[in-house]
């Protein structure tokens, strides 16, 4: 019986949750020095001159370093924009966001380097501030005067102009995919130590080798001189798939001055410079007949890169990817622009421009079954792609052909996704079931009847999301040891996803080893020569795969060391893979276990493999929020969650529950609290967690999960991504649900997050409406 599908508790969970973890901060590196950024206060101006004398003067400072002292080229502006919008390292000339690092004190504590940093004095001479993407856009205001234009990059795809003249229905609507902060609990931080001309560089990283690489592009030195080495990171979210300036300056400080150094983000830091995440004005236009068929989509996004296009034009590609979600529909077209803004740059964050796609078309959906006056749930049925027309090649995107001059990133950016498996009525008519939705449907009506002033709202969400887009091979290591004993090498660092239980489970079931006696070792440049990043929900599909490959080479090579050993032909030698034991076919009575064969080959058994990843697949779900509102507060209490998720095959449930806890509270929390906002001037309102509102187990109720298994066959698992799915489906469902509750007093729309302001001014404007 295989051990895969099967509850298995978390191996690593018992040194976090005992001894704890060892994170960046924890490291003891008694000869470090500390290094401090003096960020702008302002978020958009000349820098006259920074006087440093009076920080460098200061107790235990070891050196004060400007954009004047660093030799290190900017960093491109990605792989749009105009070569103008490169980001210096340190800002030289001009500020671009309130946040940005002008300045470096490096001391011999924390705390002297603190000090020392509000000594250095810095001459501003201020700019015009532009801080709305849409504003952005008439080029009033330039970030980068030499690139005479704030647009970074604009796509179309799709002409359906033609199309929305013959709809019988058509309905329009501006949405905010609000800006948001990942907040991992572990902040960005780096170490640096130089020893001989190598450098050994330890990061809250997702992905160690992406790293060594950009270092050692950055820095002008060889791989082989960079190390980089990950201790437990505490989260990611997208947020620390590739450095930013301040971690690869600490590289740069440890080479320049000579001496270990260290930096550690402050969780105001993290909220003020750390990224966001989101930052989409979209206009939605949905067309169809009275009877609920869509037939017509129109998405227009205006995708907010934040003062550097780095990541940012990348999401609104793939929330074109992903436009058409769940539906069969005829005619669609995407038009994308990302500008730049005096705002701190946007980057990946969960779901990466696919909880964008949505949390459009999820919303489009309701405001026309609305319209029509059919229940949402019939309209999405009526809608769905059919079980039987996968694969599915969506309508988002460009088609090319063999001849066509287009490099591959082009092509991946404006081709259409092939939907790889679904049955998208099925997990909509499971949560429907799961729900009660009919029973809730008739409380609902209950309420509205009485008028009381906590109504019931209903939210659904369909979503299909894309993962392991980033291509490449993945790489593992084996090795079977003398004492049974099995150590697998990866190239991924985890950032508390469970990966160590995943993998050995994986390893356990193709080897007929106990989960227990599998070791897995990742996070280090020196243990494994290559790997990938952590990100895009890719783990099981990919590193999943590269382990069970690499097991079953492993597997192979071993019967021929029992062949050698048994004193019998190879291609008769058989492996039991419930009791983990080699032997000749039909003669089970002279078989040779792991520890024998390892003894055998002179100590060991080992490969290594390389995983050929064969392209992305879908997992996809139905969510359903129930919430209760409070029209006379505007108060909302999300009563309920039902989620019906599918993700192929699933390893094990305890881990996928866990991501998906994770990310429904993340998609829970945009659609009720988080929201990073600025004042006119550009300044940050929400620093802390006191004003940046951070969803926590009270606001939340548990979950009602259940999974389906349609299995990809894009990978030997049939394995697809979960650790973005819940993010993707709970945001539009819990938003879906507030408006809801409050559609028959009038209410059309409210915007993420929907808090009792929006709510009670929502009900306002309805209400004045409703009176003229």
């Amino acid at each position: 019986m295989s051990i895969l599908g099967t509850r298995v508790l978390r191996t690593e969970d018992s040194r976090l949750l005992t001894r704890g973890g060892t994170y960046l901060d924890d490291l003891e590196l008694p000869d470090a020095a500390h290094i401090v950024y003096v960020r702008s206060p302002v978020a958009h101006a000349r820098i006259r001159g920074i006087e440093t004398s009076l920080a460098a003067a200061a107790d235990g400072v070891v050196a004060v370093l400007t954009a004047q002292d660093i030799d290190l080229s900017p960093a491109p502006p990605g792989f749009v924009g105009s070569p103008a919008m490169a980001r210096p390292r340190l800002a030289r000339d001009t500020v671009r966001f309130a946040g940005e690092a002008v300045a470096i004190v490096v001391a011999e504590t924390r705390t002297q380097a603190v000090d020392a940093a509000e000594l250095v004095q810095v001459d501003y001479d201020r700019l015009p501030v532009v801080i709305d993407p849409e504003a952005a856009l008439d080029d009033a205001t330039l970030l980068f005067a030499e690139a005479g234009t704030n647009l970074v990059d604009e796509f179309t795809v799709g002409d359906v102009d033609e199309a929305l003249a013959r709809c019988e229905v058509v309905v329009e609507q501006r949405i905010v995919n609000q800006r948001v902060s990942a907040s991992p609990l572990e902040t960005r931080g780096a170490a640096a130590s130089w020893s001989d001309g190598r450098l050994t560089f330890r990061v809250s990283t997702q992905g160690v080798h992406p790293v060594r690489g950009e270092l050692a592009g950055a820095l002008g030195v060889e791989l082989d001189a960079v190390r980089v080495i990950a201790p437990d990171v505490g989260g990611g979210f997208g947020t620390k798939t590739s450095l930013m300036p301040e971690e690869l300056l600490v590289a740069w400080v440890g080479r320049h001055i000579g001496r270990d150094v260290r930096w550690t983000e402050t969780r105001s830091e993290n909220l003020l410079a750390g990224g966001h995440g989101r930052a989409q004005v979209q206009r939605i236009t949905i067309g169809g007949s009275r009877d609920g068929r869509i037939e017509v989509y129109r998405l227009d996004i205006i995708q907010d890169a934040g003062a550097y296009p780095a990541t940012a034009p990348f999401l609104a590609y793939l929330t074109r990817m992903m436009a058409q979600g769940v539906y069969d529909i005829e005619n669609i077209a995407v038009h994308g622009r990302s500008v730049v803004t005096t705002t701190a740059p946007v980057i990946a964050f969960r779901g990466a421009g696919r909880p964008e796609a949505a949390a459009a078309i999820e919303r489009a959906v309701d405001l026309f079954a609305a319209r029509i006056r059919i229940d949402p749930a019939d309209v999405r049925r009526r809608n769905v792609i059919a079980d039987d027309a996968f694969p599915f090649t969506t309508r988002t995107g460009r088609t090319f052909g063999p001849d066509d001059d287009v490099g591959p990133m082009t092509r991946m950016l404006l081709a259409p996704a092939v939907y790889d498996s679904g049955a998208y009525a099925t997990a909509l008519d499971r949560v429907l079931e799961e729900s009660g939705y009919a029973s809730l449907r008739t409380e609902q009506e209950r309420r509205r009847t009485e008028g009381g002033p906590v109504q019931l709202g209903l939210g659904l969400a369909l979503y299909v999301e894309v993962t392991s887009l980033i291509p490449g091979a993945e790489p593992a290591a084996m090795e079977m040891r003398p004492d049974g004993h099995v150590v697998v090498r990866l190239g991924s660092s985890p950032q508390g996803q469970g990966h160590a239980t995943t993998w050995a489970m994986i390893a356990s079931d193709r080897l007929g080893v106990r989960v227990e006696d599998v070791e897995v070792v990742y996070g280090d440049t020196d243990v494994i020569g290559s790997g990938n990043l952590t990100a895009g929900s890719r783990s099981v599909q990919t590193i999943g795969s590269a382990v069970a490959e690499t097991a079953d080479l492993l597997v192979e090579r071993a019967r021929h060391v029992a062949g050698e050993a048994i004193e019998a032909d190879v291609a008769d030698v058989v492996f039991d893979r419930q009791s983990g034991r080699f032997h000749v076919a039909g003669a089970p009575f002279e078989a040779k276990t792991w520890k024998d064969l390892a003894a055998a080959a002179g100590g060991a058994i080992a490969i290594d493999h390389v995983f050929a990843v064969h392209g992305a697949t879908f997992p996809f779900g139905a969510h359903l929020a129930v919430v209760e509102v409070d029209t006379e507060t505007g108060g909302t209490v999300l009563r309920r969650f039902v989620g019906v998720d599918d993700a192929g095959r699933i390893v094990n449930p305890v881990t996928a529950e866990g991501q998906l806890h994770g990310g429904v509270a993340q998609g829970c929390a945009q659609a009720l609290l988080e929201s990073i906002t600025y004042d006119p001037d550009g300044n940050l309102l929400t620093s802390t967690f006191a004003d940046y509102e951070i969803i926590s187990a009270a606001e939340l109720p548990d979950f009602e999960l259940h999974f389906m298994e349609t299995l990809s066959p894009i990978n030997p698992l049939g394995a697809k991504g979960i650790g973005e799915s819940g993010t993707i489906g709970a945001a539009p469902a819990v938003q879906n649900a507030v408006v809801d509750a409050l559609s028959h007093l009038g209410v059309r729309h409210i915007e993420m997050p929907c808090t009792p302001q929006r709510v009670v001014a929502a009900l306002a404007a309805a209400d004045a409406q409703a009176t003229a």
